[in-house]
C-alpha cells in the first residue's frame, strides 16, 4: 500500500518535471510567450505599457478548465517558471475559455482513479495551489465565469481578485458528498470570517460577481462586456496600479501581510520588521529617496 502510493507520488513528480521542463523551453525560445491550441496552461510575459506584469492562461476548452492531470502539471510548470522573474510585478491568473475560469476538479478523470490514486492527485492538487499562494509577487485572480469548487480554491490562493457581474462562484463539494480539499476550507475562513464560511461552504451555495464583491470574496466586481473579459481588464487595470512600485517592498509586504495574518500581532510584527530589514540594503530604496527629493518618477530595477 505505501509502496504504491510513493510509486504514484513519485510519477507525479516526474510529470510536474517533464511540464517545468517543457514551460522552459518555451521561454527561452520566445520571451514573450502566448497560448496555442496544445497549451492548457501558458505562461505571458506582457509588454510596453503592461511591462512587469506575468499571466498564466488556462485553455482547456473541452473540460471548461477542469483539473486534470495534464493542466496541473503544466500550471505547476509555469508557476515554478514565473517565480524566479525579479522584474515580474504582478502575475495575472485568467481563463480563455468563454464563460469558464475553472469549473473545478476534473471528475470524469478522477472516477477513473482507483482510491489508492486519488490521494496522492489531490495531495498534488493542493500543493500546486499552495505553490500559487506562495508565488513572491502580488497575484490577482480574474474571474470571468464558473469558478466553482477547485476553481474558486485556486482563485482564493491568489492576493486579489476581480469578477465580472455574469461569474458564479461556490464551494459546493458537499454536494457531491466530499469537502473543499484545494485549501477551501481555510483559506475561504480568512476571506471572509469562519461563520460565512460554513454558511457557504455547508449549503454549497453558488453566487454571481456582484454578490461575492458584497460578500468579500472578491475586491471587484464589474458589469461584462462583449469581449467577456471584464474581469481581466479589471485585474489589468489594477495591477497597472501596482507596477510602478518597488518590486522588492512589493513583495516584502506580501510576506509580512501573508504570514503575519496567521499569527498573533507581536509574531505579525516580527515579520514586518524582517521585511524592512531586507529593504533596507536595496538599491530600489536609494532610489525611491532620491526621485523623492528630486521629484521625479522612480525607477526601480528589483535590486
Amino acid at each position: 500500500m505505501a509502496t504504491s502510493v510513493l510509486c504514484r507520488v513519485q510519477s507525479l513528480r516526474k510529470d510536474l518535471f517533464l511540464s517545468v521542463s517543457r514551460c522552459s523551453v518555451l521561454l527561452k525560445n520566445n520571451y514573450l510567450v502566448k497560448s496555442n491550441e496544445t497549451d492548457e496552461c501558458s505562461l505571458e510575459f506582457l509588454e510596453g505599457d503592461n511591462e512587469g506584469i506575468a499571466v498564466i492562461s488556462m485553455n482547456r476548452p473541452k473540460a471548461k478548465n477542469s483539473l486534470g492531470k495534464v493542466f496541473l502539471s503544466q500550471f505547476q510548470g509555469c508557476i515554478n517558471n514565473v517565480k524566479f522573474e525579479k522584474n515580474i510585478r504582478v502575475l495575472i491568473i485568467r481563463s480563455m475559455v468563454p464563460g469558464v475560469f475553472c469549473a473545478g476538479a476534473d471528475l470524469k478523470e478522477r472516477a477513473k482513479m482507483t482510491n489508492e490514486e486519488v490521494g496522492p492527485f489531490v495531495a498534488g492538487l493542493r500543493q500546486s495551489v499552495t505553490d500559487l499562494s506562495n508565488i513572491p509577487m502580488p497575484t490577482i485572480a480574474a474571474i470571468d465565469g464558473y469558478a466553482l469548487g477547485g476553481g474558486l480554491e485556486m482563485s482564493l490562493a491568489c492576493d486579489m481578485r476581480t469578477a465580472s457581474s455574469n461569474a458564479k462562484m461556490g464551494l459546493v463539494e458537499t454536494k457531491r458528498g466530499i469537502i473543499p480539499g484545494g485549501g477551501g476550507t481555510q483559506r475561504l475562513t480568512r476571506v471572509v470570517g469562519p461563520a460565512l464560511a460554513k454558511e457557504l461552504i455547508y449549503t454549497a451555495r453558488m453566487f454571481d460577481g456582484h454578490e461575492a464583491a458584497k460578500l468579500g470574496v472578491v475586491n471587484h466586481s464589474v458589469d461584462q462586456n462583449d469581449a467577456g473579459d471584464a474581469a481581466y481588464q479589471r485585474a489589468v487595470e489594477l495591477a497597472l496600479e501596482i507596477t510602478p512600485n518597488g518590486p522588492v517592498a512589493l513583495r516584502m509586504a506580501k510576506m509580512a501581510i501573508s504570514k503575519g495574518s496567521d499569527v498573533d500581532l507581536t509574531s505579525g510584527m516580527g515579520f514586518e520588521e524582517c521585511g524592512y530589514a531586507q529593504v533596507i540594503p536595496t538599491k530600489d530604496r536609494i532610489e525611491g529617496m532620491k526621485s523623492f527629493i528630486e521629484k521625479r518618477t522612480p525607477v526601480y530595477k528589483g535590486e
